[in-house]
């Protein structure tokens, strides 16, 4: 069968979710992650069944008394207060309706006693949910334990319902990404797919290609698409025979999805963070930022919303954010189970939400309930009116060789992100801000950091350390506790020696310094040389300057630097190749070779 015959035949899911609706027999659907399961429902009921409505219900954030309550209500007829049972809204739709109950292996033990009741039945206490308008009953989930918290084994509920497990060629993704960018010919791309090995194609399931294309279309990097699981961009890598990750195919396959429809692939973008959260504005996106703590991600996603919506967005740090800050369920005047906004998702108002310390969730129910925001952009079955865009927030698992405590996700969970961006520190203009609220002292203490300590230092010093650092010069308090403790008095190993020096005003002797007055700097290591083959006090201070520079700093003054590093004793030399990055490797093998020809 060919792609365009695909496109415009019905697929094997939508046929199967017909025959259940005309049999009024439960479908249980099994497929992997991402292939559009739950997409094919809203998209087909639209089309095959205009009236019927669709009630869609993620059963991973699901409590017990969602569903169905018990609740002092007024009898019309006696006019006394009886305890009914209420169940919630969404089964009271006034209309035909599909329900679909989502990832539902996933829900806890209470809740799936009441699914079995749904699913052999069609009741849900003393409701029958056929009388209340329901033509289908339907539950999906994907069956690895790696993503599910048990297995349905129960006879008696296995025995009410049909079973069908789906790939992703028994939905209609193709036809859909087809329509969503219209301007590019996919086939190619749908070939590319369809060439991968079965377990290349899992790992780039239609979910992560459809936001790799949306990276595509803004001119992103493509690896932008795919997730971050546990804190590590996905590889799309073959496992070998061991289980362990074979060739990192990843590069190749992205280059070649951007070839088939014209897009570049680069490898980075300047200002990223304030692009991809304007791009997520646009498109209505939900994006996800990780970077190490202090290095200002959730101020700049806060400054960049801010001018990008004209108004505050709303703001939700995860380690002190409980369900009821988000909804609540409430017994309502027509019998039925409501669910409760927080005022702040209401109105029609342009919204944007930043889930800060977004793996560092209070509890699991809270962070249960982010999974239907982020991925079908309601809450409790409530759309969330203009909702514009969802940007995450969060620290690695681990930064410094130290372990930081955030929680694990799955690749499912991952996957609701159409960008995933890992933050470096030079992806934040914070120096800017430090110079404009702190003048001079930023000054100074921004020179200290970019010249006066390796790398290992700055990854230590962050900016909202550096802040630290000049409020304390400020009020004469020693420095050293603004930076990291460890622990047993032991402060972040970043010698503190030249700050001092700066802000007091002493001399200071930096590669700028060096290349100012580079004569006299080449005779002093002349001297240095002719008394000794290993240098002398001048020796280790060139040698000290060196290594720490950075290596925009070296190409600049790169004459200088040939001239002085000649006349280093050996053994200090050899020392810039150990542990260098490959373009600093480069720089220092051609500087080496260049001696030689003299």
């Amino acid at each position: 069968m060919t792609t365009d015959t695909q496109q415009l035949t019905v697929s094997r899911l939508e046929s199967f979710i017909d025959a259940m609706i005309d049999m009024g027999q439960t479908g249980q659907i099994f497929g992997e992650h991402g292939i559009g399961k739950t997409a094919t429902f809203f998209s087909h009921l639209a089309r095959a069944h205009p009236g019927t409505s669709l009630v869609y219900v993620p059963a991973a954030n699901l409590t017990p008394d969602d569903l169905l309550v018990n609740a002092p209500v007024r009898d019309p007829h006696t006019g006394e207060l009886v305890l009914r049972q209420l169940v919630m809204s969404q089964l009271k739709p006034g209309t035909p309706f599909v329900l679909l109950i989502d990832d539902s292996l996933q829900a806890g033990d209470t809740i799936q006693s009441q699914l079995m009741q749904i699913a052999c039945n069609w009741t849900l206490g003393e409701h029958d949910l056929r009388a209340l308008g329901c033509v289908g009953v339907f539950l999906t989930d994907n069956e690895s334990l790696s993503e599910t918290s048990s297995r349905r084994g129960d006879l008696a509920l296995l025995d009410r319902m049909v079973t069908m497990r789906i790939t992703a060629n028994d939905t209609s993704w193709r036809r859909h990404l087809a329509a969503k960018y219209g301007p590019w010919d996919l086939r190619p791309v749908f070939s590319l797919w369809a060439s991968l090995s079965p377990a290349l194609r899992e790992l780039l399931s239609p979910r992560t290609l459809d936001h790799v294309l949306a990276n595509a279309k803004e001119g992103f990097p493509l690896r932008w698409g795919l997730p971050l699981v546990d804190g590590d961009r996905l590889r799309l890598a073959e496992p070998g025979q061991d289980g362990k990750p074979g060739q990192n195919r990843t590069r190749e396959i992205l280059d070649r999805i951007a070839e088939a429809v014209g897009a570049a692939n680069p490898s980075t973008i300047p200002d990223p963070v304030r692009q991809v959260v304007r791009a997520a504005l646009r498109n209505r996106w939900t994006v996800l930022l990780q970077g190490p703590p202090g290095c200002g991600k959730t101020e700049l996603v806060r400054e960049t919303v801010r001018a990008g919506l004209g108004r505050e967005p709303l703001y939700f740090s995860l380690p002190v954010t409980n369900v009821e800050d988000l909804c609540a369920p409430i017994p309502s005047a027509d019998g039925t189970l409501d669910n409760l906004l927080a005022a702040h998702f209401t109105g029609p108002e342009p919204k944007a939400i930043v889930w800060d310390e977004y793996n560092r969730p209070k509890d699991k129910a809270a962070f249960a309930k982010l999974m239907e925001i982020t991925q079908e952009w309601s809450l409790a079955g409530r759309r969330i009116e203009n909702l514009r865009a969802q940007i995450a927030v969060q620290n690695p698992p681990y930064h410094l060789g130290r372990k930081l405590l955030v929680s694990r996700n799955n690749i499912a969970q991952a996957t609701r992100f159409t960008a995933s961006l890992e933050v470096a520190p030079e992806d934040i203009p914070a120096n800017e801000w430090l110079l404009a609220r702190y003048g001079a002292d930023a000054e100074t203490v921004l020179e200290w950091w970019k010249h006066d300590i390796d790398d290992d230092g700055r990854a230590w010093i962050t900016k909202r350390t550096l802040e630290r650092l000049i409020k304390l010069h400020r009020r004469g308090l020693p420095l050293e506790m603004g930076t990291v403790y460890l622990g047993d008095g032991e402060y972040a190993p970043v010698p503190l020696t030249a700050l001092l020096d700066r802000l007091k005003g002493r001399e200071v002797t930096g590669l700028r310094e060096l290349a100012r007055d580079a004569d006299a700097w080449e005779a002093r290591l002349r001297r240095a040389a002719e008394r000794s083959g290993e240098g002398g006090n001048d020796s280790d201070v060139v040698h000290q300057i060196l290594a720490n520079a950075e290596l925009s700093q070296l190409k600049k003054h790169r004459e200088v630097v040939a001239r002085l590093v000649a006349l280093l004793p050996a053994k200090l030399r050899a020392t810039y190749l150990v542990g260098a990055s490959e373009k600093q490797q480069r720089f220092w093998t051609e500087v080496f070779m260049g001696m030689r020809r003299r």
